[in-house]
């Protein structure tokens, strides 16, 4: 190992922090350089045991995997926003950052993953369990920006034994991460096979968006945005890993993301939508809406008037937010084309000076955006809950971190996949609006669901896509 990251110098840090902690129990967080290895690919290594994972892949800019949890959140209710954010702050605060000069890639931060809704629904309550939010400080960290890359380790300490014990096994995990006898690769299967299909999706999604487009256009609503699930049996249960790696190569204008709970449980996708992103008082959030396929080069949808008019929607709901917050947002005169896979969007960038005001306040403001519920809100909120069967979870919900500096980058969690065990639920939304037709947006759900389906080896009959187009002709 080079001689900026000898063994003998962590221990120092390590002792540094100790004397530095911050309480009798206090977080020390030690960090070592480490190039040239992909957080994606050695998750499974620096997992080891620990059933929490996380992914967050928007490579090639920041990509970063953590494991295990040093410290965490788990709560529901309408201040969840604002729990989080004190959760947040607390927990960073106490943190001891034992190696503080290091990139803004490598600082310690906070997990974060809400539900769409502040609770479930009525029917959902006694089902299941769903968390309005949880918060996770990780133990291990591994990050990446272009070729350059750091481990950090974050752990309780009460003893000075504790803070050498934790240099040790940062620079274990290092050395085991960097040994080339260690190919996490050889590990994921070759494919993931689907068998059946278990209710074919549009059975039960055409007669909601019926009802949708009476909704708009009746005036009752100016956009709702229904959201279907498929359902797939697999053959084994899913390693989501593999699936990410592929949407690496076929949506690299996404941010690829992964929240494993247990071995059992994985939420994970590939979102285009950028919910909000905060370096020091700069925001930007997105709009994202209106959508064609690849055969469309996007002229067609810059010629649209239902698709400029259903983005316009959501601009203008986005701004007028902001501005009710006191800032100044600022945005392009026309959208832009952004093109995702095989998916084509109109897209509008929105930045302000956010004058203060936290991460979480601000997520709390512009979620759900009209991209991914409807307008006005509270209404199609309502809908929502009446037209749709299933419980949306972290479907469409905010996904994402916030480091020590208070730097934060959140998601909109679409084109994405929940497994559980061997069976993949698969959720995706068309926008509804007054000129909306039933078979195009059948066809643009199908779409969206493919994203994923695309990276499964699935019969013919179980894919959504291929069901789609039998639905419409």
């Amino acid at each position: 190992m080079k001689a900026d990251r000898s063994f003998s110098n962590l221990l120092t840090a390590a002792s540094r922090g100790w004397c530095e902690r911050k309480g009798d129990e206090g977080v020390l967080s030690l960090a070592l350089p480490l190039d040239e290895v992909d957080p994606l690919c050695h998750l499974p290594l620096l997992a080891d045991e620990h059933p929490f994972q996380f992914l967050w892949d928007s490579a090639p800019g920041l990509c970063f995997a953590a494991a295990g949890q040093c410290q965490s959140l788990d709560l529901a209710g309408p201040r969840r926003f604002e729990l989080a954010q004190r959760f947040s702050d607390t927990t960073l605060a106490r943190l001891t950052d034992a190696t503080p000069n290091t990139p803004a890639q490598a600082r310690a931060k906070i997990l974060l993953a809400f539900s769409f809704f502040d609770h479930p629904a009525e029917r959902q309550r006694s089902q299941i369990h769903t968390s309005a939010v949880q918060a996770v400080l990780p133990r291990w960290q591994l990050s990446r920006q272009g070729r350059h890359g750091w481990l950090r380790l974050n752990g309780v300490i009460t003893q000075q034994a504790e803070a050498r014990d934790l240099a040790e096994q940062l620079w274990l995990m290092a050395e085991n991460l960097l040994d080339p006898n260690h190919n996490s690769k050889d590990f994921w299967p070759s494919s993931v096979r689907g068998t059946t299909a278990l209710q074919p999706w549009q059975e039960c999604y055409r007669p909601a968006l019926k009802r949708g487009l009476d909704l708009v256009s009746s005036g009752e609503l100016n956009k709702l945005v229904l959201a279907v699930r498929q359902s797939i049996q697999l053959q084994a249960p899913l390693n989501p890993l593999p699936v990410l790696a592929k949407l690496r190569q076929q949506q690299s204008g996404s941010c690829r993301f992964l929240w494993r709970r247990t071995h059992e449980d994985a939420f994970f996708g590939a979102s285009p939508e950028r919910l909000l992103s905060l370096q020091g008082n700069q925001l930007r959030t997105d709009a994202l809406a209106g959508t064609a396929d690849r055969n469309d080069d996007g002229q067609g949808l810059l010629r649209s008037e239902k698709d400029r008019r259903e983005h316009e929607l959501v601009v203008a709901s986005i701004t007028s937010q902001l501005c009710n917050q006191g800032l100044t947002p600022r945005r392009p005169r026309n959208p832009q084309l952004a093109r995702h896979g095989q998916l084509v969007h109109l897209h509008t960038p929105i930045t302000a000076n956010a004058m203060g005001h936290t991460s979480l306040n601000l997520a709390k403001i512009l979620h759900p955006t009209p991209a991914v519920a409807g307008l006005p809100c509270r209404e199609a909120m309502a809908w929502l809950r009446t037209l749709e069967p299933f419980e949306r979870g972290s479907y469409a919900a905010p996904i994402g971190w916030i480091d020590s500096q208070g730097d934060t980058e959140l998601r909109v969690a679409i084109r994405c996949g929940h497994a559980r065990g061997s069976v993949l639920d698969l959720t995706a939304g068309a926008g509804l609006v007054r000129g909306s037709v039933v078979e195009r947006e059948l066809q643009e759900v199908g779409m969206k669901l493919s994203v994923l389906a695309d990276q499964l080896d699935l019969d013919a009959k179980d894919h959504p896509r291929l069901t789609s187009k039998r639905a419409i002709t």
